[in-house]
């Protein structure tokens, strides 16, 4: 990894996708997320409660998905991605000025669909503006860099997150919003891509939609990498990152850290793993070349399953789990929208891939709510435990059906 920056994501690259970087550094996620649970549990929460939100999260993305894919569609994907943008900023305010939790899953359904909104409709925007400027097998690389921007602002963002939250949980979603509001700012100059500018979408009706979408799942690749990447992976690792934080604190506690020092060592620990995680996401292309998308996904379900099982047994083996799971999370979403991406045309685009994130959403419902029950029970990492074998066995069945990446 040596001589790697972010800054040189920005080398030798059209406006277009400059402007693309600089709307991912401003996602804003890191400054909450170090103390998001922390705050819910502040607030009177339990986990059973806290797995509801998300369940609440995503199944509002399960019933909103495909409806703002079609909007991206049908009115652009730069005014998807505005209104999106603007709603989020909106929602991080409420959040960090609710307390209670009728308030708080109303919130989490207008946060869902202004994700909803930008899911389908940045994969899409990216994908069809690198086909006019750069070409299109550029994308999981393009992609992955701005994972690593966006990371890279993060790990600052998570230790100013983790000292904000030392001082007041609240304080950490008021910066993000207003971080997150700057990426409107960046929206508002960009252009349609030349390839949606000049696809005829006038007559894109629900039933033409959903005649693309059969298609494109139609393919027995296609529906092996839904089940086994959208279906299973997408949603044990969501897992991973709502339990990362009771999980830390119970581990680090135990090792002798003062609780008192836990909110800032959090933000610490964010700081590594975005790093970790951006330096990963940079060199997506280059892992693509070297060990191919094929040889990645028969092999990392099994290591990451392996690994959550493990961390029941050895709780200290969560640290160095935890560090590499963003990074290894966003090079394989990066591979997996590549491969969507390469098989569906321009006109319908964000409506399949918003398609594929209402999978997801759906899947991860029942893994949030068993595994909220389960921790309350017993405990998170009993939970992960649980999710890391459900992926090795689920995993090893859909290989035994079909392979999920085509030769």
């Amino acid at each position: 990894m040596v001589g790697w920056s972010p800054l040189r994501a920005l080398e030798g690259t059209p406006g277009s996708v400059r402007k693309y970087y600089a709307y991912k550094s401003t996602k804003a996620v890191e400054f909450y997320r170090p103390i998001m649970y922390l705050f819910f549990l502040a607030q009177g929460l339990n986990f059973t409660q806290i797995a509801i939100l998300e369940a609440t999260y995503n199944v509002t993305t399960v019933l909103g998905e495909v409806p703002t894919g079609y909007v991206g569609d049908r009115v652009g994907r730069r005014n998807s991605l505005l209104l999106g943008t603007v709603l989020i900023s909106v929602t991080l305010v409420g959040i960090g000025l609710a307390s209670s939790f009728p308030v708080l899953v109303a919130l989490y359904v207008a946060w869902s669909m202004g994700y909803n909104f930008r899911s389908g409709s940045e994969d899409a925007w990216l994908y069809d503006t690198l086909t006019a400027d750069v070409g299109e097998d550029a994308f999981a690389a393009v992609r992955g860099r701005g994972e690593s921007v966006s990371l890279a602002v993060g790990a600052v963002a998570a230790v100013v997150g983790g000292y904000l939250g030392s001082v007041d949980l609240s304080l950490p979603w008021f910066v993000a919003a207003a971080v997150t509001a700057l990426g409107a700012a960046v929206l508002a100059t960009i252009d349609e891509p030349q390839t949606y500018a000049d696809a005829d979408t006038s007559a894109l009706d629900l039933r033409r939609i959903a005649g693309i979408a059969r298609r494109t799942l139609a393919q027995r690749n296609v529906r092996a990498l839904v089940l086994y990447y959208y279906v299973l992976y997408a949603a044990v690792t969501y897992l991973v990152f709502v339990f990362l934080q009771p999980v830390f604190e119970t581990v680090v506690v135990d090792l002798g850290v003062p609780e008192a020092d836990v909110e800032s060592l959090v933000g610490w620990f964010y700081a590594a793993y975005s790093l970790l995680g951006a330096v990963l996401s940079y060199y997506t292309g280059a892992i693509r070349e070297t060990v191919g998308m094929r040889t990645w996904f028969v092999t990392l379900p099994f290591v990451v399953g392996g690994a959550l099982v493990g961390m029941y047994y050895v709780p200290v083996l969560s640290l160095p789990t935890f560090l590499f799971a963003r990074g290894l999370a966003d090079v394989t979403k990066s591979f997996a929208g590549q491969y969507v991406n390469d098989r569906v045309d321009t006109v319908g685009r964000a409506t399949v891939l918003s398609a594929m994130a209402m999978v997801s959403g759906l899947a991860v419902v029942p893994f949030q709510l068993g595994s909220g029950v389960i921790s309350d029970a017993v405990s998170p990492l009993y939970a992960l435990a649980v999710a890391g074998g459900a992926l090795v066995v689920g995993s090893a069945l859909v290989l035994a059906w079909e392979n999920p990446i085509a030769e």
